[in-house]
């Protein structure tokens, strides 16, 4: 078999070693069934036991409360931006964004064909290099949006954003989901794409509170309805059957691995490394504000645009792949989701000690 190398990509992202061999056993047959996972019909006895355990697994993990709904859907994040606002924000009323990031800027771009908009706060001042440390609320929001991780600019709320009591708090955590511990009852919304801390590509996780599926729009396409994923259990269409299964394979692992706490330990511990590094390097520095940085999205410069290309180039051919940055921030990035192993973070230190004795002013 071809050696794995070190993937940092921003994702889809890397995945569990186990996980891909136990998926990989199940190709040809899911168990001894005689057909393999992707093949099974989504009204069979075989898949919805996966499809039951994966929901199971997914409440149990995230300590989801039993009024809320969890809902597997299609069309990534960017379909949530808009069926969002769709469903809950009517013409005359208002929701308020806090903009931290290219993510939340494309929410808010979604939005405003509904109804009113309102930015709470931005860091768009500082090309998105901070987390806003207060925030300015409209009097009567219909709710309030915000993106907890910005895989782009290398940023994170460390904690919940500070929203007055009553206004539904809805969260894009596509990029740090069960990355850390979560509350989910401070919620009525939390959504991500599956392709960064859950799965692969193609299926989107969606937790909602009951009384919100009920209160969205019946005037609307019945595949842009929540009520109608909710009313099926995501099967009113052919599901992505082959990546929910794959998220259930996940959400194995994250329990064998001690759950939520354990991972957010994880991935402290990893992020802190690297920073750790960068604090002291003579070569590079990170871009993110010190108090908001991301322990999934590792941003950093040399402040030479052709020493990063360097770095680039020669950190490909050392066998650590993904790491130029985006072109938003330039420089490098690391992403080093819940899969990324620890080694990996120690083999990209070493590397970069290297690369920077021999290339340091």
């Amino acid at each position: 078999m071809t050696q794995r190398i070190w993937n940092f990509s921003a994702g889809p992202a890397v995945l569990p070693e186990s996980v891909l061999e136990e998926a990989r056993d199940n190709l040809l047959s899911l168990g001894t069934t005689g057909i393999g996972i992707l093949e099974h019909s989504h009204r069979g006895k075989a898949f919805l036991a996966v499809y039951e355990e994966t929901v199971a697994l997914c409440r149990e993990i995230g300590n989801i409360p039993e009024n809320y709904r969890v809902l597997f859907l299609q069309g990534g994040a960017s379909t949530q931006f808009f069926m969002i606002p769709m469903n809950l924000l009517p013409r005359d009323r208002t929701a308020d964004y806090l903009v931290t990031g290219a993510w939340s800027e494309k929410a808010v771009e979604e939005a405003v064909r509904f109804g009113g908009t309102h930015t709470a706060c931005t860091s768009h001042d500082k090309n998105f290099s901070y987390i806003p440390a207060t925030c300015t609320f409209s009097p009567n929001p219909v709710y309030a949006h915000y993106t907890s991780n910005n895989t782009i600019f290398g940023t994170q709320w460390s904690g919940l954003p500070p929203v007055p009591g009553g206004i539904d708090l809805i969260c894009d955590a596509s990029s740090d989901i069960f990355s850390r511990p979560i509350d989910v009852s401070k919620h009525a919304i939390v959504y991500a794409g599956a392709q960064k801390n859950l799965g692969p590509s193609g299926v989107t996780l969606v937790i909602m509170r009951d009384d919100l599926i009920e209160r969205g729009s019946k005037d609307l396409p019945t595949m842009l309805q929540y009520r109608t994923h909710a009313k099926n259990d995501s099967m009113y269409n052919t599901p992505p059957t082959f990546a929910i299964y794959l998220v259930g394979l996940v959400l194995k692992w994250i329990k064998k691995g001690g759950g939520l706490s354990a991972m957010g330990e994880l991935n402290q511990r990893k992020a802190g490394k690297l920073y750790a590094y960068l604090e002291q390097s003579r070569l590079f520095k990170g871009t993110a504000a010190a108090d908001s940085r991301s322990q999934m999205n590792v941003t950093f410069v040399t402040g030479n645009a052709d020493v990063d290309t360097k770095f680039c180039s020669a950190a490909t051919k050392a066998g650590f792949d993904g790491l130029k940055g985006h072109r938003s921030v330039g420089g490098m990035r690391a992403s080093i989701y819940n899969a990324f192993p620890e080694a990996g973070v120690d083999a990209l230190i070493d590397f970069m000690r290297m690369f920077e004795s021999e290339n340091a002013v």
